[in-house]
């Protein structure tokens, strides 16, 4: 059986609008798993290894703002961690997407249903990409309730070959990107709007930096 395999993350809540979380993003990797990355991933655990994080469950957020168990690592240490990471991403065969909505004015309900019609139109723009799969599987840690009933609702609307997984996100490297991702379109979305905090600025030094180191990748994987 030929399996596509989706691993979904979420940046941001349904409360009321706030100045310092003004988007609602929900990133998907899908990896076809006919496509081996049995290698590249043993490369991964290598390199972490070697810099001092083995078996280390990434949290793309914290790394940058230098947060939780980062907190006593310097930049240099930091920026090692996601970029380790962002080079297994270039060199798999993944396809990425992201879909968001600006909170203000919008209510739950709103938002909900708008990232709703977003989500329809990924998989209606490419159905014969989905429908070429006989299994689609999707893995999200059912961190938001909102989030959950979306995913089973669109998918299951519009594919009848859908199969959902409760995941831990230390258990798989591929849902950790798919929170990298998250938290790149976030930062891409404040880039634009020249509203990135302190603590990204420094993370990554300047616009030309974060096009070209990462968000340059991630376009490039784009489904």
């Amino acid at each position: 059986m030929k399996e596509l395999s989706i691993f979904i993350d979420e940046s941001g809540d349904f409360g009321e609008y706030e100045s310092h979380s003004p988007y609602y993003i929900i990133s998907m990797v899908m990896h076809d798993q006919t496509v081996d990355i049995s290698e590249d991933l043993d490369k991964l655990e290598q390199q972490m290894f070697h810099i001092g994080w083995p078996k280390h469950c990434i949290h793309a957020g914290p790394v940058i703002r230098s947060e939780y168990e980062y907190k006593d690592y310097d930049l240099e240490e930091r920026q090692q961690v996601l970029k380790r990471l962002i080079t297994f991403i270039r060199k798999i065969d993944i396809r990425l997407k992201s879909i968001y909505a600006e909170k203000k004015d919008k209510d739950s309900v709103e938002l909900v249903g708008n990232l709703s019609k977003q989500l329809s139109l990924v998989i209606k723009d490419r159905l014969e990409y989905f429908l070429s799969f006989d299994v689609i599987k999707i893995y999200y840690d059912n961190g938001q309730t909102e989030v959950s009933k979306m995913l089973a609702s669109v998918f299951s609307v519009l594919l009848d070959n859908v199969e959902f997984k409760k995941v831990i996100p230390s258990d798989y490297r591929l849902f950790q990107v798919a929170d990298l991702v998250c938290t790149l379109k976030l930062a891409e979305l404040k880039m634009n709007r020249h509203t990135l905090s302190k603590s990204e600025r420094l993370f990554f030094k300047d616009d030309r930096t974060l096009r070209k180191n990462y968000l340059k990748i991630i376009k490039s994987k784009e489904l």
